[in-house]
């Protein structure tokens, strides 16, 4: 996670208090409304870094939550949005989302075929990619 001098000084957010382990403010998610603003939480306390979004009436859209990562999250940290156990559940505010990430484990990602091609990626190179972890699994399979 970014240092909170890191993320006060972003143009898109004003910072309503900061306290020893995050903060809480405002954010500007769309440049065309400068008038409207989610309200954020960070913090980076027991373990975990974590930051949560919300609209008086909606739910933080993916490129908006995309944007929060970029602004809390250096380029190259795993971040991640969990669906826990049903009986952990929790809905304090019905429009909020989170984005969290373990301070001391890696989270494990699937391979970036398994979602679609990245971006100058063929489709044929995709599928040779594919192919390529099929055999790898298919061969570990037999010696295993």
């Amino acid at each position: 996670m970014k240092t909170t001098s890191e993320i006060i000084q972003q143009s898109r957010i004003t910072v309503d208090h900061v306290g020893p382990d995050g903060g809480h403010g405002f954010l500007m998610l769309d440049a065309r409304k400068p008038n409207k603003r989610a309200v954020v939480q960070w913090s980076n306390g027991c373990g975990w870094d974590h930051v949560s979004v919300s609209w008086p009436s909606r739910c933080p859209t993916w490129e908006e939550m995309c944007l929060v990562k970029k602004m809390f999250f250096h380029a190259d940290e795993v971040c991640i949005e969990i669906h826990p156990a049903e009986e952990e559940y929790v809905n304090y505010h019905p429009y909020c989302l989170h984005i969290w990430r373990p301070q001391h484990e890696t989270i494990p990602t699937p391979p970036s075929w398994m979602v679609g091609p990245k971006k100058g990626e063929t489709m044929a190179e995709l599928i040779a990619r594919a192919q390529k972890a099929a055999d790898r699994e298919s061969e570990l399979y037999r010696k295993g």
